[in-house]
């Protein structure tokens, strides 16, 4: 059914109030964000449409993809542009001959990647779960869907908005922008020109553009006025400036500098919510409020439910993959005062999340 110009119009601009977030010093006027971390990729292979259109179902209010290119030019969703591990591509005899060896941000891998494959190729592959020893349920359900392309998600996410009568975002990362850059691949220019032809160019607009790099972020900043996420991780630093880690870009002083290009920060979530020796969970870090206090978003990531990715005192039996007490870990980041939350399971995330935070 389509909607009216009128309905058009309402849902274009509860879109945009859902993008935006608290200035600094302002109070919090809206629930905080259910992230949908490559889709329901606890519950199905990640990055496929039906991952997706479940976690919709399941509230969430962002989907998220990773976008690598492909020997045309596409961009496609894949969590990394190595994808001998999500698809049925090792089984596929014409393309034996494309297993390589590259070197990705200083790290030697092999298998098969997206850049030596047309879009055309890769869409006669089938995505498979990542993780099917801790994940057999989602394992199900390999080889049912090929790999979307950013544009089909896009498509998704606004039909579902019109069908459900609420917004939904996407949350594009850019993977590996330097390396990508280097092959004559560069995604900057991709990615903008996805967002103009998808009237997501705007500082309203239900889309937050992520990376792990610097730079890529910076000249997005130029090109675009749509909202930017720098990620940092507990370990390491951004691919592009060797010498500066994420542990100083979190410091109060490195989240001013990132106010300066990003509207907000997507830190691994033990940086806002530490764990302790004995594997419990300690009081909030100071990132929440350095960052509101610089007018900047939290959206930490990821919480995932099964005990491998718990702390010791949230696991519950002795399996890795049964899921242990991950409600406690979903309230602690909630009431840490975050915008926003990544999450392999949104409707666990969802629960707590609505339970905190009434309609």
């Amino acid at each position: 059914m389509q909607l009216t110009r009128r309905a058009l119009a309402a849902t274009s601009a509860s879109l945009a109030a859902l993008a935006a977030f608290p200035a600094a010093g302002e109070p919090k006027a809206r629930r905080p964000l259910a992230i949908a971390h490559r889709g329901a990729s606890g519950e199905r292979p990640e990055h496929t449409l039906m991952g997706y259109r479940l976690a919709i179902a399941e509230g969430a209010d962002f989907i998220e993809p990773d976008l690598v290119p492909t020997k045309d030019g596409h961009l496609v969703v894949r969590h990394e542009n190595e994808i001998g591990v999500t698809t049925d591509v090792a089984r596929r005899p014409e393309f034996a001959a494309r297993k390589t060896t590259k070197v990705v941000d200083g790290q030697k891998i092999e298998g098969w990647f997206t850049e030596d494959f047309t879009l055309a190729e890769l869409k006669t592959l089938r995505a498979r779960e990542r993780l099917p020893a801790l994940r057999p349920g989602s394992a199900r359900f390999d080889g049912l869907e090929a790999i979307p392309t950013y544009q089909e998600m896009l498509d998704l996410a606004k039909a579902e908005s019109r069908r459900l009568g609420r917004p939904i975002g996407t949350y594009p990362e850019m993977k590996h922008p330097t390396y990508f850059a280097s092959i004559g691949l560069p995604l900057e220019h991709r990615l903008l020109a996805m967002l103009k032809a998808n009237n997501l160019n705007s500082k309203t607009a239900p889309v937050f553009v992520q990376c792990f790099e610097v730079g890529a972020l910076k000249t997005f900043r130029q090109l675009s006025p749509a909202p930017l996420i720098q990620l940092v991780s507990v370990a390491g630093g951004p691919a592009d400036l060797p010498n500066l880690s994420y542990k100083e870009m979190t410091t109060a002083a490195g989240v001013k500098q990132i106010a300066a290009y990003a509207d907000g920060i997507g830190p691994e979530w033990p940086m806002v919510i530490p764990v302790t020796a004995e594997g419990a969970l300690g009081p909030a870090t100071p990132l929440v409020a350095d960052a509101h206090a610089n007018g900047v978003a939290v959206h930490p990531w990821t919480v995932r439910a099964e005990n491998a990715f718990l702390p010791a005192k949230l696991r519950r039996g002795t399996s890795p993959a049964e899921h242990g007490d991950v409600d406690a870990l979903y309230e602690a980041i909630w009431k840490s005062g975050v915008d926003g939350l990544f999450s392999d399971f949104t409707g666990l995330s969802v629960a707590v999340r609505n339970r905190l935070f009434p309609a």
